[in-house]
């Protein structure tokens, strides 16, 4: 947590403005209102009482019902209404939109407060020194355009700013833009239709070094924003969506991160990847660089690679992100935090690739420290130091094999990255004539660790191997190892093949005497059939439906027998 070296945010929102275009006794209620400075809209609808609505919560101002009257002097009061319904009040930055009938008559309207925040970019300095393009998100009124306002002014000190404005929303209704700008230009938009030919036209006849564009919502926006993106120009825009995910599901504008298509791998590829044949993947390389979801005001969450985010948000994999949080609004302190984001279908990352992603961390501001969050994730009771295992797989089931980690609880984590693991697991057919492989696992010294088949008998045994090879202190407590190999075998496996891994185990080389699974008449006798295969005793204990075998090692019935 650091203080950054930024002024005191400054608030200018020009209410009393907005107040006088209001009929009178709605204008008198607000005046006097306790919670004024936190109105953020005023909804006038014929028939209906007024309401005021606020950060939290909203009221009604007034018993009496809105009339035709009142609409008429408000109207009178504003200017000329745009072909996107929405007015504005000269030298502020407040919006109002109309609702109207079938016949064109304006029957409601809704007052949106306009602010001008200062301070706000504190948030992301570090992000605008780097001369990239950004990309903010945010669901309506979280504060997209107060934001992007307030980065025109602070861009436009050093550089020549152009600001494509639909809607007169950034800088205000009027021929004069509103201060808050600082020095940016500002380009008006006649008809929000043809916003994508102001943006070309911005690029050819005014030679801007940043465009800034608010709610980019068509193809033909973001297909622009890629052409400004080509010819060398800084982008930032906005677009509506709460996170990076919502854009990939957005045909309309999925352009900005790439555009999203289907592709059919082949065999070897899909056995090498762990995946179905058919996948999504990025077109082409996005327009904007940096993504920025704005959660709420005060908290926004930063991908500084927004390429990087898109590829493994498709390969259902997690990913680091950070999360910026103001701690108080009047001296900005602000808190980073570096996490773990966990997706519905994930591959786990490593330790490695997470201090790989904190050596790399673009910034230029030494003042923003960082702190990380424990991974939450679940390990042995018997690892205090919360030590893992990256394990790269090649030609298996990984969804499979998740569940079977999982089950057994093994220290163990599936990466895709092969030169951040600890060890590679794979069929010993596919590894035989892989040159690349058998390449990298020798100049990274991973040890290549190979099964006959992908059945679950040969994979829990190989897990099973790979844990106690590199971690022997987890199989100190006998009784420990022993219930959770049980539990994974009678979970995974059938009455036979859970006897067989039990003996080859458990009974074999720890010399434990152990209880299967209760079974019924028919499988306790060919489990008795195997066991006597393997040259070991066993018994039948329990009662009823609860009978089952006890297996002895050879050890214990060689000294009863030397007793006996």
């Amino acid at each position: 947590m650091t203080k950054e070296n930024t002024k005191t945010m400054l608030l200018a929102d020009d209410l009393d403005q907005l107040l006088e275009v209001l009929p009178s006794f709605i204008k008198s209620s607000l005046e006097n209102h306790p919670q004024k400075a936190s109105l953020t809209e005023v909804v006038l609808d014929i028939g209906r009482r007024p309401e005021a609505r606020f950060f939290e919560g909203s009221e009604y101002l007034s018993y009496r019902t809105i009339v035709w009257q009142d609409l008429d002097i408000t109207l009178k009061r504003l200017g000329k209404f745009s072909g996107d319904n929405r007015a504005g009040i000269e030298k502020t930055l407040h919006r109002i939109s109309s609702l109207r009938n079938r016949r064109g008559n304006v029957i409601g309207l809704t007052c949106r407060i306009g602010r001008a925040v200062f301070g706000t970019v504190s948030i992301i300095r570090d992000l605008l020194e780097q001369q990239k393009s950004i990309l903010l998100l945010g669901r309506p009124g979280v504060g997209k355009t107060t934001a992007i306002r307030e980065i025109a002014r602070v861009l436009s000190m050093k550089k020549r700013v152009i600001i494509i404005d639909t809607s007169n929303e950034i800088a205000g209704d009027g021929d004069l833009p509103h201060p808050s700008i600082g020095k940016a230009r500002r380009m008006q938009v006649a008809n929000h239709q043809n916003q994508h030919e102001v943006m070309i036209e911005a690029v050819e006849n005014h030679m801007p070094e940043i465009i800034i564009i608010d709610e980019i919502g068509t193809e033909l926006e973001a297909a622009a924003a890629r052409t400004i993106a080509e010819r060398g120009v800084q982008l930032v825009g906005t677009a509506h969506g709460n996170e990076l995910k919502n854009l990939i599901k957005n045909p309309t504008i999925s352009d900005l991160i790439g555009g999203i298509q289907y592709v059919t791998l082949g065999d070897e590829e899909a056995k090498r990847r762990g995946t179905s044949k058919s996948i999504l993947e990025r077109k082409a390389s996005p327009t904007f660089e940096i993504g920025i979801e704005i959660h709420n005001p005060t908290t926004w969450v930063i991908h500084p690679n927004i390429e990087h985010s898109i590829d493994l948000l498709l390969k259902g994999q997690n990913f680091f992100i950070q999360q910026r949080t103001f701690i108080n609004d009047n001296q900005p302190l602000v808190n980073c935090e570096i996490f773990y984001q966990q997706q519905s279908v994930d591959i786990n990352q490593n330790n490695k690739s997470k201090a790989n992603f904190l050596q790399n961390k673009p910034t230029k501001n030494p003042a923003l420290k960082t702190k990380l969050k424990k991974l939450p994730r679940k390990t042995s009771k018997a690892d205090p130091l919360q030590k893992f295992t990256t394990l790269y797989t090649y030609g298996l089931n990984i969804q499979e094999l998740k569940s079977l980690i999982k089950a057994i609880n093994l220290p163990i984590v599936i990466t895709k990255e092969v030169q951040y693991a600890d060890a590679i697991l794979a069929l010993a057919n596919l590894v035989k004539n892989n040159k690349k492989l058998k390449q990298i696992s020798h100049s990274k010294n991973i040890e290549i660790h190979t099964i006959q088949n992908n059945s679950l008998v040969q994979i829990t045994k190989a897990l099973t191997q790979l844990t106690n090879k590199n971690f022997p202190k987890l199989t100190t407590n006998k009784t420990e190892t022993l219930n959770r190999l049980k539990r994974t075998y009678r979970q995974f496996l059938t009455p036979l093949e859970e006897t067989r891994l039990i003996i080859e185990d458990i009974v074999i080389p720890k010399n434990l005497i152990v209880d299967l699974s209760p079974q019924t008449t028919k499988v306790r006798k060919e489990q008795y059939d195997l066991i006597a295969h393997y040259q070991l005793k066993s018994i039948t204990v329990g009662n009823e439906k609860q009978r089952k075998l006890r297996i002895y090692p050879n050890s214990l019935l060689d000294k009863k027998e030397k007793k006996g």
